[in-house]
């Protein structure tokens, strides 16, 4: 089953036909929200809203623990996470969307494995590839099937938050090799990966990153909400196409 998690910009999925609700409690406490089961294109699939219907849920305070347990809990193989990013790059502008194939994590104080407590041993993974080169085909397949553009591969910088980051940050970002930045890609990425699900991320870029292109002396927030309102339409339309190719992968 195909598991969505929506950020900033996607607290709900509007062409999700819902059947049900259900309420997520795991052994590490509540999901974000319910989860939310319907009809996308004729396939069964999940919808949680990672920082909660309202968006109250700082990306440093997720549970991801929770989030990434409960939907693996239903039956969900398949988990496509959407996180919105800044652009470094310079190629990378406001509206586009990003396919990351890499990560690095910055953040510190989360916690990042379900194998830290007396009850389970430790346990080591392979994080080389840290996205499933399977699902990363199938978001690929998709955007080329409805001609959505997309940038395939990124180095996705994930920081603490909840504030931006300061020029000097991007530039140290920058020369680690990092094209994006975010706050919500670490841990739920190898916390999917220690259930065995096939993760990968779909980034839009809602900003140039800090001293970036119209960020050179400030982040116009203003500018994100507008952003975020063209390109919302564009990753829904791009959900439900990668929902329509993993049905038939």
């Amino acid at each position: 089953m195909l598991g969505i998690i929506g950020g900033t910009g996607l607290t709900q999925l509007q062409n999700l036909n819902i059947t049900r609700r259900q309420i997520a409690r795991t052994p590490y406490g509540e999901a974000s929200q319910p989860l939310i089961f319907g009809d996308l294109v004729g396939q069964e699939a999940v919808f949680l809203a990672r920082h909660g219907a309202g968006h109250t849920i700082p990306p440093h305070a997720v549970n991801y623990r929770a989030n990434i347990w409960a939907l693996h809990s239903v039956g969900v193989t398949h988990l496509l996470a959407i996180a919105t990013v800044g652009g470094i790059r310079s190629d990378l502008a406001p509206g586009d969307i990003v396919l990351p194939h890499q990560i690095i994590d910055y953040t510190h104080g989360r916690n990042n494995t379900f194998h830290d407590g007396i009850e389970l041993p430790v346990k080591h993974i392979d994080f080389t590839e840290p996205y499933s080169i399977k699902l990363h085909q199938i978001c690929k397949a998709a955007a080329a099937n409805i001609g959505q553009n997309l940038h395939d591969g990124g180095v996705y910088a994930c920081v603490q938050g909840p504030r931006l980051e300061t020029a000097a940050e991007i530039n140290r970002l920058e020369r680690d090799g990092a094209t994006i930045v975010g706050m919500t890609g670490m841990p739920e990425a190898v916390l999917a990966r220690e259930l065995g699900l096939h993760y990968a991320a779909l980034c839009p870029v809602v900003n140039h990153a800090a001293g970036r292109g119209n960020s050179k002396q400030s982040i116009q927030f203003d500018d994100i909400i507008t952003t975020l309102d063209c390109t919302m339409q564009q990753v829904r339309n791009l959900i439900a196409e990668i929902a329509r190719v993993h049905k038939t992968a």
